[in-house]
């Protein structure tokens, strides 16, 4: 038979075996002891909770990716988009997630919807298109500082897809057409303007050597051969017509 204090010497170490507690080197212990919080929170490793004294609170300290859902937004020239992004964030202050709020994975999803929508409601559709990074950078700040007295650290937040109306999309794809073709009647008439001005530096030159000219002709004559045509042709130089000219007037 068991003696009085050999059961209470197998009692108070099976206690004692119930209170070692085995944290991950990326889980932190928010103890509760009488209700408070302790200073300082526990882990990693083993450590000792004394229930029913204590509580501990289990919080993951690993970086946290979340899909923000589609957020109908307005933009600042009246555009209806469906933008999604996606959060990245991750606890600094263990006591602060678990104390300052609720559910802090809760707390900071809405509060990304809501400045999504009240940061992008603020830009133009160009804007939205062409400056994304900064666009980016302004919504992590914003959101970091709004998390902060959660223990919170937002390290990135991406807009992920921006949904445009069709009718915005056929807009759009006709406003880059016009462009591009704007561009394509740019590039031809600098082409024609750069052409001319090396015809007349050509002429010039050839007013200088008048045996350029016929050598040039020479040279026309080699390719018109070399193409196998049953045509050939022979430029009349207008100097042998001028005696002509001068009879008739």
């Amino acid at each position: 038979m068991f003696s009085f204090s050999s059961v209470l010497i197998i009692l108070f170490g099976l206690y004692l075996l119930s209170s070692i507690k085995i944290l991950r080197e990326y889980e932190r212990g928010v103890i509760f002891r009488l209700g408070r919080t302790l200073s300082k929170e526990k882990g990693p490793g083993v450590i000792l909770v004394f229930a029913p004294l204590d509580r501990i609170v289990r919080v993951s300290l690993r970086t946290i990716v979340f899909d923000v859902p589609p957020q109908d937004v307005i933009s600042r020239d009246n555009v209806s988009l469906k933008v999604s992004a996606v959060v990245y964030f991750r606890v600094i202050d263990p006591n602060k997630a678990v104390v300052a709020v609720e559910d802090y994975l809760f707390a900071t999803s809405q509060m990304a919807q809501t400045t999504l929508r009240s940061v992008l409601g603020q830009v133009e559709l160009d804007q939205l298109l062409a400056e994304r990074e900064q666009i980016n950078h302004k919504l992590q700040e914003i959101l970091d500082h709004q998390t902060e007295p959660w223990g919170i650290k937002v390290a990135n937040i991406e807009v992920k897809q921006i949904d445009l109306p069709q009718e915005m999309q056929r807009a759009m794809a006709k406003q880059a057409e016009a462009e591009r073709e704007r561009r394509s009647k740019v590039i031809r008439a600098e082409g024609e303007a750069q052409a001319a001005q090396k015809l007349v530096e050509a002429a010039k030159e050839m007013q200088d050597h008048p045996m350029s000219l016929q050598m040039r002709y020479l040279q026309t004559l080699v390719e018109i051969a070399g193409d196998k045509s049953s045509t050939t042709i022979f430029p009349i130089p207008i100097d042998l017509l001028e005696p002509f000219f001068k009879k008739r007037t």
